[in-house]
């Protein structure tokens, strides 16, 4: 993969300074612990070095070794092995397979003598066991076959712990707790020395190539495995990590987190744990030791000591970003976590996550960005600032620093091609869309809304509207300004409605219904301003605007008061007579608002009655002063006033019958003498002036509605009396009177009928309502006979519940006494009370008025 800068190579300790000229001596193990670096060598020395870390004001590392002193151990055999127990200040030496104790500062071996024989290499157990911290754990693979070791190492002794065979010759172990991760000869293996049992864990030939097995975590273990792969082990045997790609002669491997390092015959390569990946190699040659001390890598050839230092992960961190990698760059910043201070990774990891997120925005990676931009929470305002002109005016906001990117804005970073331009502007759009209403808004409303109201009016977005009639933060000043700009005058009256300025918004929208303006965002805006002003509650506005709504369009407009909101017209905010006053110059407008407070809102008031009756009567003998036949709107408005006339009792009758007097309007004449209960005179225009036979029968219905039976009849015996007058002799007007009678049978007095009727008339005409007569007779009869049959029921129910509260019978003797004065009953009469005790009339008088004079209220026992 492409390559990261994660360490630098330095020189620690130079081969002058270890050897001068003598080039017989080979380094063979180094250990370092804090400052204090130790190399063994081949000629059975041990060298002291203080290490040194200088950093340049350009920030460069510099390692400068001091020399502290070296000794001979005069064995004349290589130092193999060197480790550090800082907790005893000594240092374990492996010489001719024999560990010795000396002391870290002046490496003098301990005066006991102390030493452990007999071993081939060491490791210490960094998980120890026995919770002594003034002891050290060691294991060691013995010179035994077969054979490991474990000591406990004090101060300045040692004791044997536990001693393990293996199935193979061991060659390489590493500890941790009581698990030992073991190369034998054919396998690597997992044994736990403290119950015995082993896990296999795969197959290795250390014959071919040097195993490697090293301990890099709590019960994690790194092993050299078949192939060139280095291979992650539990203690478990599980491996939690994909694998890492070594070459196949790896000498040795070390770790430094995020980063697994090892070393070959020609090179140092890099690869990062958390994704597996090679991320750098540095050219090394002869190398033949690599290991990592307190997170200090060390590496070594036969003459020199280097030290790889790790670049700060935050500054490898932004070379990634820099270079656009944004994956590396997260899942690296993921795994610094555990290297850094929670606060302190959490204030890192949120910028990343949003200069990572700018990264993809600029590459128009718009979904990538938007969850970057979510999971770093970043401030909105980072984004709207790249965008010319979108923050107000009055924003404070100034930029991160350092900066989050390189973009100067929009223009900048789409290099002016206007198709990246407007898929970033709709970007936008739906990013401040979705955070607008979630706590990332939160101090900053007004920004992300005004920025969000200029996007939609330069697209011509239809959301705009969808904005101004919801909840909002728009700035005025700023978003009215952009509105003008764009010549979105509806929008902007909305903006102003909003900002409890109906006054300029009303002036807007006349302006563009009157042509002044254009801006053709709706096409019903004079039903929208009508609308408007229906639902205002500032009346100034409404009386303003009143007299121009009314002139475009009298029956639209009006609306504003008719439809306006029940609970403020029944409070009579506009007084009704007020309004009309206003109407008088718009006729059709007048009749509707008579209409609405008459016919909907069911006003009592005789003027508003009679003023609508008056209205419709005039304009009725308008229409027919100009037209002889009677068209659609005449017939429409005859309707009108009949419905009138008949359904209301508020106008004045007698001023509306004047005006009618002397025109053909018979039926509305009639209808009037109704309402004075001159049925004569109107059923004489019904029959005889407009010979409307069935008007006449609907006139005795509807007038006698809510009446009672009586009234009904004799307004259809006045009918059928005006049909049968004897001065009359029309044919037509006998079928009529036959007609009535046979239709409506019900509605007279058969008696009465048969003395009104000719006798010249037939059984047979009247054949229909005779039987009616007769069935409503009978119907009446049985009606009559159940009725007093369901009495006398009743009335018998009502005798025996009567019988049987009487109850048993009451034997008087002679025998019997008085229970108040105990004298027998002289005669048949006497007071029986509820508990069955009787007594004289007047004992039981003397007793209840006696009672009622001392307050005591006679007892349940002695009521009558």
């Amino acid at each position: 993969t492409m390559s990261v800068k994660a360490f630098k190579l330095v020189s620690a300790v130079e081969r002058e300074m270890l050897m001068g000229d003598k080039s017989y001596i080979n380094i063979e193990c180094i250990e370092c612990c804090g400052k204090n670096l130790y190399i063994g060598t081949n000629d059975c020395f041990i060298y002291h070095f203080l290490l040194d870390e200088k950093i340049s004001t350009a920030g460069k590392i510099t390692f400068a070794a001091t020399k502290q002193l070296h000794k001979y151990l005069g064995l004349k055999k290589p130092v193999s092995e060197l480790k550090a127990a800082s907790a005893l200040t000594r240092l374990l030496v492996l010489c001719d397979n024999t560990i010795t104790l000396v002391n870290m500062m002046n490496l003098e071996p301990v005066p006991t003598g102390a030493r452990i024989k007999g071993a081939v290499t060491f490791t210490l157990n960094e998980n120890p066991v026995s919770g002594d911290p003034f002891c050290v754990e060691v294991c060691i693979i013995s010179v035994k076959r077969r054979t490991i070791q474990m000591f406990m190492v004090f101060e300045d002794r040692v004791q044997i712990v536990k001693e393990v065979f293996t199935p193979e010759q061991p060659c390489a172990v590493a500890v941790d707790g009581y698990y030992l991760c073991l190369a034998l000869t054919t396998q690597y293996i997992i044994l736990n020395y403290n119950t015995g049992v082993s896990q296999d864990l795969f197959p290795y030939c250390s014959d071919e190539k040097r195993p490697i097995v090293k301990r890099i975590g709590r019960q994690e273990f790194l092993l050299a495995g078949p192939g060139g792969l280095g291979m992650f082990a539990t203690v478990d045997g599980i491996s939690q990590r994909a694998p890492v790609h070594w070459s196949e002669n790896v000498i040795g491997a070390a770790l430094c987190f995020p980063y697994v390092v090892a070393l070959d015959d020609e090179f140092i390569t890099v690869h990062s744990m958390l994704d597996q990946q090679q991320k750098q190699t540095l050219p090394f040659k002869e190398g033949h030791i690599l290991q990592d001390f307190e997170g200090k890598v060390i590496v070594a050839t036969n003459k020199g000591v280097y030290i790889l230092v790790p670049l700060p992960l935050e500054k490898q961190i932004q070379d990634l970003l820099a270079s656009h990698r944004v994956e590396e760059a997260l899942v690296l910043a993921k795994g610094a976590r555990r290297n850094i201070p929670k606060e302190k990774f959490q204030v890192m990891y949120k910028r990343i996550l949003q200069q990572a997120g700018f990264i993809q925005f600029a590459q128009l990676q718009f979904l990538e960005a938007k969850e970057l931009f979510r999971s770093g929470q970043l401030d909105v305002r980072e984004l709207i600032s790249l965008y010319p002109f979108l923050l107000p005016t009055s924003s404070s906001f100034i930029r991160s620093h350092p900066p989050l990117h390189e973009y100067a804005d929009l223009n900048q970073l789409t290099q002016g091609d206007q198709e990246k331009m407007t898929r970033c502007k709709r970007f936008l759009m739906s990013y401040l869309n979705e955070v607008r209403s979630t706590e990332v808004a939160n101090g900053y409303k007004e920004d992300i809304d005004t920025a969000l109201l200029k996007l939609y009016a330069e697209a011509n977005h239809e959301s705009l509207l969808d904005l101004l009639v919801s909840e909002n933060f728009c700035l005025l000043t700023d978003s009215a300004a952009w509105l003008e700009k764009h010549k979105k005058y509806f929008a902007l009256g909305l903006l102003y409605h909003y900002n409890g300025q109906d006054a300029a918004a009303l002036q807007l929208w006349v302006k563009i219904v009157d042509g002044d303006i254009e801006d053709s965002t709706r096409s019903d805006l004079y039903e929208y301003i009508v609308d408007f002003l229906t639902f205002c509650s500032d009346q100034d506005l409404v009386w303003k605007y009143s007299e121009w709504v009314l002139e475009k369009n009298e029956e639209v407009g009006i609306q504003i008061f008719t439809k306006r909101p029940l609970e403020e017209q029944e409070k009579n905010n506009i007084n009704p007579d007020d309004i009309i006053s206003c109407l008088n110059k718009y006729p059709k407008a007048r009749v509707k608002y008579l209409e609405h407070l008459v016919l909907e809102r069911k006003i009592e008031k005789e003027k508003y009655h009679t003023h609508l009756a008056v209205l419709y009567l005039e304009a009725v003998l308008q229409l027919k002063s100009v037209t002889t036949d009677n068209c659609t709107e005449t017939t429409e408005l005859l309707l009108k006033l009949r419905s009138l006339l008949q359904k209301s009792d508020l106008y004045r009758i007698h001023f509306i019958l004047d005006k009618i007097q002397g025109t053909d309007l018979h039926m509305e004449s009639a209808i009037l003498y109704g309402k004075l209960e001159e049925h004569e005179k109107a059923l004489h225009i019904l029959v005889h002036e407009l010979k409307d036979f069935h008007a006449a029968e609907e006139y005795c219905i509807w007038n006698s509605e809510n009446r009672d039976m009586q009234y009904r009849r004799r307004l259809f015996h006045m009918l059928l009396s005006v049909y049968l007058n004897p001065g009359t002799s029309d044919c037509a007007l006998v079928m009529a009177a036959v007609d009535l009678l046979n239709n409506h049978a019900a509605e007279f007095d058969a008696a009465l009928v048969l003395q009104l009727v000719p006798d010249s008339w037939s059984v047979q005409l009247l054949s229909p309502f005779l039987a009616g007569a007769v069935r409503q007779s009978i119907h009446t009869k049985r009606m009559t006979q159940a009725a007093l049959g369901l009495a006398k029921a009743e009335n018998l129910i009502y005798k025996h519940e009567k019988v049987k509260q009487k109850g048993t019978p009451i034997l008087l003797s002679d025998k019997k006494v008085c229970q108040v004065c105990q004298n027998p009953f002289c005669e048949p009469v006497f007071v029986r009370y509820p508990n069955g005790g009787m007594v004289h009339i007047h004992c039981a008088a003397n007793r209840h008025l006696n009672s009622n004079m001392t307050h005591h209220p006679s007892s349940s026992s002695n009521q009558t």
